[in-house]
């Protein structure tokens, strides 16, 4: 187990806001939590989780105990007829095992692929892209309680998977027991995913109908899924290691089929998505533009150029910057389209 004082942050986040951890430990394994957990002083601190920092807003120095998981590994758990189970480490790079997979013969997470961020993360927030979400290819993830050092292991139900929403991202209730609220009482160790067979390409999405009409592939191979994927998501989200950012900062809104014909007849071109169950998904982008923010800043905080849902770091913003500019954001939204907008990345 490895503890160091004092560390900066601004590696540890995408926004590449400058702030440190008071204390931070990096955990490379189970051993690491349960020595952390040995140790009075320690176990009784407050505990902050950070995976890759892609979907973090620093407001300022980090109290709590920061656990830096760095969990690595990966193995192929199971290769049936009907499906591939493979398992990786929290700390490993979401994308490159996404790649990894692919590598291996084993198709299935392509629609996901440059999402950033830890493995480990990737259950927390239901990451999701171009009509694949996590739950979709989820088998189950060993983690342990923060509390006891006792390992344990939930299945796709037991995390309860939401719009980017788990039992991670929700306290625990009143009176003990994990319930439905895991945060900050447990630290994923590993996820297993599950790879249907056999595959097929996942291409609901405009701009994937597009590149594979544009390639006249009538059947076009994950690792091409793959190449368009990190194409479009490159043309539109920023390098992190070039200006700051935690992808799309605001969740896309759902409305009812009632409210989005009273939107339309207001606003004919607005983009929005049927779901399944009826409702009907805005384009938070869209909304967002519509308002006029593209482009816009508040201090070094900005409005990426050519993707209004992403909020960037110009040069030496703040969180506090950050988190003026999604306030204003939201205001101007529901101002003119009666819709309130709710962040995806942690304030912390």
């Amino acid at each position: 187990m490895i503890v160091e004082q004092n560390v900066a942050l601004a590696p540890h986040n995408s926004f590449g806001i400058v702030a440190k951890a008071r204390e931070l430990v990096r955990v490379r394994s189970e051993a690491d939590v349960v020595q952390l957990l040995s140790d009075a002083r320690l176990a009784a601190a407050p505990k902050f989780v950070l995976g890759g920092g892609s979907n973090i807003v620093l407001t300022g120095d980090v109290r709590p105990l920061v656990l830096k998981v760095e969990i690595a590994g990966r193995r192929v758990v199971d290769d049936g007829p009907r499906a591939t189970v493979v398992e990786a480490g929290a700390g490993e790079n979401w994308h490159e095992v996404v790649d990894w997979t692919l590598a291996q013969g084993f198709a299935g997470l392509e629609n996901l692929a440059l999402i950033p961020g830890t493995v480990g993360a990737a259950p927390v927030q239901n990451i999701g892209a171009y009509g694949v979400e996590l739950q979709d290819r989820f088998e189950s993830l060993d983690a342990i309680d923060l509390q006891t050092g006792r390992v344990f292991t939930l299945d796709a139900a037991q995390c309860a998977f939401g719009y980017r929403d788990s039992v991670f991202k929700h306290a625990a209730p009143e009176g003990g027991g994990r319930g439905m609220g895991l945060a900050g009482r447990a630290l994923i160790l590993r996820v297993r995913l599950r790879l249907p067979k056999p595959w097929k390409p996942e291409l609901g999405y405009m701009d994937l109908e597009r590149r594979r009409a544009e390639s006249g592939l009538a059947r076009p191979s994950a690792r091409q899924v793959f190449d368009w994927v990190c194409a479009i998501r490159s043309a539109k989200l920023p390098d992190p290691r070039v200006l700051g950012n935690a992808g799309s900062f605001f969740k896309n809104p759902t409305v009812s089929p009632e409210q989005c014909t009273d939107i339309i007849a207001r606003e004919p071109g607005i983009v929005h998505y049927p779901m399944p169950d009826g409702s009907v998904k805005l384009a938070a982008g869209w909304l967002i533009d519509a308002c006029g923010w593209k482009g816009k800043s508040v201090g070094n905080a900005g409005v990426y150029e050519k993707q209004a849902l992403v909020l960037v770091n110009r040069g030496g913003a703040t969180g506090g910057e950050v988190v003026t500019l999604a306030r204003a954001i939201q205001t101007s939204v529901y101002e003119r389209f009666g819709i309130r907008l709710e962040p995806e990345p942690v304030v912390v």
